[in-house]
């Protein structure tokens, strides 16, 4: 049963990731997950440090503050004319190194467990479970990442028309009376929503390559953004399942298995896509070449 509940969680943070990653790599922000990861390490010492407890939820909290904090800053320093990745860099490192300078100053002594926040360690999350009227409703994981899973589902199907306007061409959507700059933090707080909601499963740093890998699969295998989405969110699961047995056979992380399942077919569609693969690319050339000296 924890195989099933493992797996699950694993697809619901990986299909949660895919789909806003396709939005991240065509605005070419697919580091703001990882700026985002980082970027909350201040919000959570500061929470100990005015709580005095260790408690995930008040954690999450303070992790969730900080990162939108992360996003307004990046959009700042980009409307000043920083470029993004640019932005990106400063905003996380000065946020995370932040977060160091408080631990070495006030919590030296204490065990903040940052490793399971930041880290995470998704062979335990079926044993953190939750009860409601005395019925045992099963990991508390499954449910947090699931509804961050619908949620993201709920607001790119309700508002697929402005995203995929917004990526593409931001002048033609303000043109169009479409308010980028609201859709922009939209997306944004669900990114920083879905990296928060993964903390105590995958981890927020292993979100990083959910948010990117699956995402980059799709893109080089398709030119419809809606036939991406659908593609990335395959590629996501395929990398839960195929990642767990993986870490089963090795006896190694899963978490990270299922990343290296990610990057595997990503390395596989890079040389055998037929739109955008390596070695197709070098056939067709090839075959040009004949047919131009023939």
């Amino acid at each position: 049963m924890n195989a099933f509940w493992i797996i699950l969680i694993g697809f619901f943070v990986a299909g949660s990731c895919s789909i806003l990653g396709c939005f991240l790599i065509l605005r070419k922000m697919a580091l703001v997950g990882d700026a985002i990861s980082h970027s909350v390490l201040p919000g959570i010492v500061l929470v100990f440090l005015f709580t005095g407890s260790r408690d995930s939820v008040w954690m999450m909290f303070g992790a969730a503050v900080f990162g939108l904090l992360c996003v307004y800053l990046i959009q700042k320093f980009q409307q000043g004319g920083v470029q993004t990745d640019a932005a990106i860099g400063v905003t996380f490192t000065a946020l995370f190194s932040i977060g160091v300078l408080l631990i070495s100053m006030f919590t030296r002594q204490v065990d903040l467990d940052l490793d399971c926040v930041l880290y995470g360690e998704i062979a335990f999350a079926p044993w953190d479970t939750w009860s409601a009227g005395g019925v045992n409703m099963g990991p508390m994981a499954v449910w947090v990442t699931g509804l961050a899973f619908l949620l993201n589902i709920l607001i790119v199907t309700v508002f697929y028309k402005q995203f995929k306007i917004c990526s593409f061409d931001p002048a033609m959507a303000l043109a169009l009376g479409i308010p980028v700059l609201f859709f922009h933090y939209l997306l944004m707080g669900l990114v920083s929503v879905t990296t928060i909601a993964s903390f105590e499963s995958v981890g927020a740093i292993l979100v990083v390559g959910m948010l990117i890998v699956p995402a980059a699969t799709s893109y080089l295998l398709t030119d419809r953004m809606s036939m991406m989405i659908v593609i990335s969110v395959v590629s996501g699961g395929i990398s839960s399942i195929g990642g767990y047995y993986m870490a089963m056979v090795l006896d190694a992380s899963i978490a990270g298995c299922m990343i290296t399942a990610a990057g595997i077919q990503f390395l596989l569609v890079f040389f055998l896509s037929p739109t955008h693969g390596m070695l197709w690319k070098k056939y067709k050339h090839h075959k040009l070449r004949q047919a131009s000296t023939s």
